[in-house]
């Protein structure tokens, strides 16, 4: 049997129609297929991979701790040098408020503990969140998702979650004295990179402010200079209770973590202990792999960079077909070409001319553009002609649809 024949006999499907993409190794921006053909990578494994693949000073951190030692004890019972090492230099980029981490594997996993947080910590059941979010396919990440198709399959999920439309004030009345919570993304990833109204934000606090509601900030898609800062929170006024981060904070590695005061997460560790633990979490080789990520990040101008790359790029996207470009500040953005048919087929025509892109779970009708920051001006321009070229394919074999 070949790999594929046995990927599609002997793994799980998350859908009928995978991507398929063979992979052989990775360097750079790049994936080579079993043909050792590139293909740049314009996913990064869902804005996993901001330092590209094989990045030779998180190799030599993943070979260093490989070499001392790997699993010895469920989270927080050891102390483990990588783990203390991460947690200091994350907060010592954070608001004094932020003063302790609780290191977990998925993104997933920190929305969960989060919930746990809040609901002991306040003793209250309403949790709001916002429409077309994604926080995860956990049972507890996948209540807070506003779209039935997602969750009606399961049954019953968490109760008393209810939804506010993402920048309409009008929405927010439903905040109240009973509310222990909004978890909110500070831009919303697969609704299509949106981005926060300052009004919203505002109106928002004041509510959470006067019914004393706490704030928990998704950045596990945002967070580590994908939206043109370390924290994409720092660029609206807004400073969260508790703060989630996930994806590419193991620098390619699992790894996530949620992030609060001493007093919220002491909540977790009495009355009674041990009622939150992550056998995973914080894992030693994870930990040294996102402490030599975040080292590159803050000591490099890659995200100070990576904010005119993202203009750069954007100036070189004008086929006509492209009704509109929704971008962060840094290399993070959606092509909105207005019709799904366009955007599936895309993608794939994309595939066979050498460039990986990839759709959003709430929006269909624009594309995911989230390189590595590490990409290069001529490796922009070469993604940026793959899509013009993908786009006229289209257009020859199909009625394109232009909005």
């Amino acid at each position: 049997m070949t790999l594929r024949s046995k990927f599609n006999s002997y793994l799980a499907k998350t859908s009928p129609f995978p991507l398929g993409f063979e992979v052989h190794r990775a360097m750079g921006s790049y994936l080579f297929d079993e043909h050792d053909r590139s293909y740049l990578d314009f996913i990064s494994g869902i804005g996993v991979s901001n330092l590209g693949h094989q990045h030779p000073e998180i190799l030599s951190a993943i070979h260093t701790q490989a070499d001392k030692y790997l699993h010895t004890m469920v989270y927080g019972e050891h102390i483990q040098s990588p783990q203390i090492l991460l947690a200091e230099k994350l907060l010592a980029h954070l608001h004094d408020s932020f003063e302790q981490v609780y290191f977990t594997s998925s993104g997933a996993e920190s929305v969960d503990l989060a919930l746990k947080l809040v609901k002991k910590h306040t003793g209250k059941d309403k949790i709001i969140a916002c429409k077309n979010a994604y926080h995860g396919s956990t049972i507890g990440a996948a209540s807070l998702m506003s779209d039935p198709g997602k969750t009606k399959p399961f049954g019953d999920l968490l109760s008393h979650i209810y939804h506010i439309e993402f920048n309409n004030i009008d929405s927010l009345g439903i905040i109240d004295e009973h509310t222990g919570a909004v978890v909110m993304e500070i831009i919303q990833a697969e609704a299509g990179v949106i981005l926060p109204d300052p009004d919203f934000i505002l109106a928002l606090k004041q509510k959470c402010i006067e019914y004393n509601v706490l704030i928990v900030l998704d950045e596990i898609q945002s967070g580590m200079g994908r939206s043109g800062t370390l924290f994409a929170f720092s660029q609206f006024d807004i400073i969260p209770d508790i703060l989630l981060l996930g994806k590419s904070l193991g620098g390619g590695l699992p790894l996530s973590a949620c992030i609060a005061s001493k007093e919220l997460m002491y909540t977790l560790a009495d009355h009674p202990p041990l009622i939150h633990m992550s056998t995973f979490g914080g894992h030693p080789l994870s930990c040294a792999a996102g402490l030599a990520s975040l080292e590159v990040l803050t000591t490099s101008n890659l995200i100070e960079e990576s904010k005119l790359k993202s203009k750069i790029f954007q100036a070189k996207l004008n086929h006509p077909s492209i009704a509109t470009v929704r971008s962060t500040q840094g290399l993070w953005m959606a092509i909105e070409l207005g019709n799904q048919d366009t955007v599936s087929k895309l993608v794939s025509i994309c595939m066979e001319n050498g460039l990986l892109v990839d759709w959003f779970l709430f929006n269909d009708t624009s594309i995911r553009i989230a390189p590595p920051l590490t990409i290069s001006e001529s490796e922009l321009q070469e993604a940026a002609d793959i899509i013009h070229k993908s786009l006229d394919i289209f257009a020859i074999n199909n009625t394109i649809i232009i909005p």
